[in-house]
């Protein structure tokens, strides 16, 4: 059985698909909610993290003891 009419896709078929996913893209990421950031401690944020006197940093220059010049 052979259908009557038979449409090939042409160019203009193939932009209208594109601007049609790309407009479809767009509403449903603007339908999402926005997400918010964690909320930041300031204490802990100001808090020194590097202590020179640790035995972590010693152990470092220890090992990568730097060459005297």
């Amino acid at each position: 059985m052979r259908v009557p009419f038979e449409r090939k896709l042409i160019r203009r078929d193939l932009l209208r698909l594109a601007v049609a996913g790309a407009g479809a893209g767009l509403v449903g990421s603007q339908l999402l909610e926005p997400t918010r950031a964690a909320t930041i401690d300031l204490k802990n944020k100001r808090r020194p993290r590097y202590q020179a006197d640790s035995p972590e940093v010693r152990n470092f220059y220890r090992v990568n003891a730097y060459p005297v010049r």
